[in-house]
């Protein structure tokens, strides 16, 4: 545990968990969705449905998928904002049983068409943990750049976009893969060590059998 655990992240809020948190599950979701949103209904379960308003959580999560940071004093302002921007929103309550208390689903839609559901809690101290995408388990914790690698579940798939990460200099800290069935579909999630160049991830689109591609760096704003 560094320092940063202890005291929290710098922020605009009372709570690191239910409002910092809420900005970093917002900002992984817009990652995630890759796409300029269009529409989000957020489903807020457990303890950010009984006490989230209080603590600005609705609009922290708001303001993470409008790509705003931590410390950024518009969330306050995040729900006039996405109006202004003509982001169609709304709230509700959701049961998700035995989840972490503050754990919101995100159901969200692009300018593209393209949609999207994940599911992330927020864990202390400003930490989040994504725990589903499209209904598909995992977990990361977005606290390196990450990349998640959908693809058809065959032979070499995993060895194959490891070994272009090398090729490239990419080191990767954590590897993990979730697959619902054998011969279905397969994610890799990949945290790695520094943040990943367009033309790598272009090359691993490239790949055979690949379905999509998608990279999160929810502390990329604190990079640049």
């Amino acid at each position: 545990m560094n320092i940063f655990e202890i005291l929290g992240p710098v922020m605009v809020g009372p709570s690191s968990s239910h409002t910092a948190g809420a900005v970093r599950i917002g900002f992984a979701a817009k990652e995630i969705l890759g796409d300029e949103l269009s529409e989000a209904e957020i489903c807020l379960h457990g303890s950010f449905a009984d006490t989230g308003v209080g603590h600005g959580t609705d609009k922290a999560l708001l303001g993470g998928l409008l790509g705003m940071n931590t410390d950024d004093e518009s969330i306050i302002e995040s729900k006039k904002i996405a109006e202004q921007m003509g982001i169609k929103f709304k709230f509700s309550t959701i049961n998700l049983n035995f989840v972490h208390p503050n754990t919101a689903l995100l159901k969200l839609k692009g300018k593209s068409g393209k949609k999207v559901e994940v599911q992330a809690s927020s864990i202390g101290g400003g930490r989040i943990s994504v725990d589903a995408i499209d209904g598909l388990e995992m977990h990361f914790s977005g606290e390196y750049p990450t990349l998640i690698v959908e693809s058809v579940d065959k032979p070499g798939f995993v060895a194959k976009v490891a070994t272009f990460l090398t090729f490239n200099n990419v080191n990767i800290a954590t590897l993990n893969l979730f697959r619902k069935k054998r011969g279905g579909t397969a994610v890799m999630v990949i945290e790695i060590d520094q943040a990943v160049k367009e033309r790598i991830l272009d090359g691993i689109r490239g790949f055979d059998n690949i379905k999509e591609v998608t990279y999160v760096d929810i502390y990329k704003n604190n990079r640049e």
